[in-house]
């Protein structure tokens, strides 16, 4: 302000409270890290601290590691907002909610061909790991009431799975004192599908885990070859072991690219279904759904009634008080899709992976391990003999500098001396963005073939390794 020169404000006697954007109280000062600062601050310094620290994260569209939902729209985001602060165990106090939840799962059963979808059981849950660890203690609590039933011992229960399961399964053997069977995978046997099952399948077998999406590589085990080898088994030594399906990702792909699979509660040996609705169920993290054929396949003695906030409310869960807001999303989705809207959008995605995988499959430096074409996922190694100067992981190094992230990490033990790099196809990565991302995959390779001498040897970190 000139000399001489005053503000209206000024000239009136009232203070002026000049605060810029960086330059408020706190603004000025580091916030302690690991204890509760000592004063309370406007919330828009809190806002801001937070905000910017959070832009050093990953840019989440551009993330290709993850399976988990990047984008909704608008109307999707307004609605998530009215609905953030539902408690989905309060069932009694949202009872509209509650019964949202159950239009979902009733759906769910009928789009995998439930027998009865009314006569099915269901529930919601954080994600898949809990939904997976919920129908594992179903299959271990229905061999328990078979075994004690016919005066046999109940105390040394397996179940059989592929070598490259999600790690959620390995958690639940550990928690719940099952011994983990795992079949492995070889490169004539990339998934479990049945081969040599008899060898793993014994009397004290709760259940089989056949998956529709492997996380190594996004391919479908054959579910309907495992469930024939399982009758050859039952046949030849009178052993009846269910199936569960771990459809995480391919539960919400198959039933619209893949009708002709078959996968599901067509199979009769198939007791419960799980998958991710925060994956391709599009909805953002926080939500799963499993489905149990009938109540037979759930036994009522898991499933506890409780008594809170006025009403009975029955609940079979491993969380008790979690967001109800996921569970309108997905039934907003649901009615916003349909069938056919979810197969356009499952459509897509596989056509930019097919259109990916089949760039890089032409590139002299890899080959694929899968193209895309069951769920939107494919995996690549370095062609054998390549180079001896760079490995996947200093690529993925080069992409993640370039904004993208793409995982490289060994397979499981059995080609636990393969490493791959994997590429997961979401709603939102589109055509134009994969274009972005082959100019930089190419260039990158391109910058490691010109070095003279090799690059430093990375440490082999196991992503998702058992």
């Amino acid at each position: 302000m000139r000399a001489g020169r005053k503000s209206a404000a000024t000239e009136s006697g009232k203070a002026v409270g000049v605060n810029p954007l960086f330059t408020r109280p706190g603004e000025a000062s580091t916030f302690p890290r690991f204890t509760l600062p000592a004063e309370e601050s406007l919330p828009e310094t809190a806002y801001q601290v937070v905000h910017d620290e959070a832009m050093l994260d990953g840019n989440a569209r551009l993330n290709l590691a993850t399976f988990v939902g990047t984008w909704m729209e608008p109307e999707a985001a307004k609605l998530y907002a009215e609905a953030v602060d539902k408690n989905m165990i309060d069932k009694d106090e949202y009872p509209q909610t509650a019964a949202i939840e159950t239009r979902c799962w009733r759906m769910l059963a009928d789009l995998w061909n439930a027998p009865d979808p009314s006569s099915a059981v269901g529930t919601s849950t954080i994600g898949s790991s809990e939904a997976c660890m919920l129908a594992g203690l179903a299959l271990k609590r229905r061999w328990q009431h078979a075994r004690r039933a016919a005066g046999k011992p109940a105390d040394k229960p397996n179940l059989v799975m592929s070598s490259a399961v999600q790690v959620c399964w390995e958690k639940f053997c550990n928690y719940w004192d099952v011994e983990a069977r795992y079949v492995p995978i070889s490169l004539d046997h990339k998934v479990l599908d049945g081969d040599g099952l008899e060898r793993y399948v014994d009397e004290n077998t709760i259940g089989v885990v056949a998956i529709m999406g492997v996380t190594y590589t996004g391919m479908y085990e054959p579910v309907e070859a495992i469930s024939a080898a399982l009758d050859g088994i039952h046949a030849r030594h009178g052993l009846d072991v269910p199936i569960h399906v771990d459809g995480a990702s391919g539960a919400m792909v198959a039933p619209f690219l893949q009708p002709e699979t078959v996968w599901d509660f067509r199979l009769p040996r198939v007791a419960s279904i799980n998958t991710s609705g925060h994956k391709y169920g599009l909805v953002y993290p926080g939500l799963g759904w499993v489905v149990w054929r009938d109540s037979q396949a759930l036994p009522e003695d898991l499933i506890f009634h409780v008594s809170y906030l006025g009403g009975d409310m029955p609940t079979f869960a491993l969380n008790f008080s979690r967001p109800g807001a996921q569970v309108l999303l997905q039934y907003y989705l649901f009615l916003r899709l349909g069938f056919e809207g979810y197969a356009a959008v499952q459509g897509a995605a596989r056509d930019v992976a097919l259109y990916l995988s089949g760039e890089i499959g032409k590139m002299e430096a890899f080959t694929l391990w899968n193209d895309g074409s069951d769920i939107p996922v494919f995996a690549w190694q370095l062609r054998e003999g390549y180079t001896r100067n760079w490995n996947l992981h200093h690529l993925s190094e080069r992409l993640r500098m370039n904004g993208w992230l793409v995982p490289a990490y060994p397979m499981p033990d059995s080609l636990a001396d393969l490493t791959v790099q994997r590429v997961v196809v979401r709603n939102g990565f589109t055509r134009d963005l994969a274009g972005s991302f082959l100019a930089d995959l190419k260039k990158e390779v391109a910058y490691l073939d010109g070095l003279e001498s090799p690059m430093p040897s990375q440490r082999q970190t196991p992503a998702f390794h058992h």
